[in-house]
């Protein structure tokens, strides 16, 4: 099962963005060319965007989000400044910060 590095934002952000055949996204496959929703972990703060698809809403830094849209990460990313560090599944705009 392969697992993306950890995503770092520009404003300091982070999240586990992940896809494969153990995780809640959709094709729920390893491998596939293109993911339609992702699962966020562990994010280093609450992030309005994402509040819909958090399992425990009481503790929004230490539980997952399930069949999270790919473009509500996307726009995730964007709000944060873009990723510095790590990577997303395919089907995630990979939107990294400007130099």
């Amino acid at each position: 099962m392969r697992c993306h590095p950890l995503v770092v934002c520009a404003d300091g952000f982070t999240m586990s963005v992940q896809a494969n055949g153990g995780a809640y996204c959709s094709p729920r496959v390893e491998g596939a060319k293109r993911y339609d929703t992702v699962e966020i972990g562990f994010p280093s703060e609450r992030d309005d965007l994402l509040m819909r698809y958090c399992e425990e809403r009481e503790k929004p830094t230490e539980t997952v989000y399930a069949y999270v849209p790919v473009w509500v990460v996307s726009l995730v990313l964007a709000k944060h400044g873009g990723i510095v560090e790590g990577e997303v599944p395919p089907g995630v705009a990979e939107l990294r910060a400007s130099e």
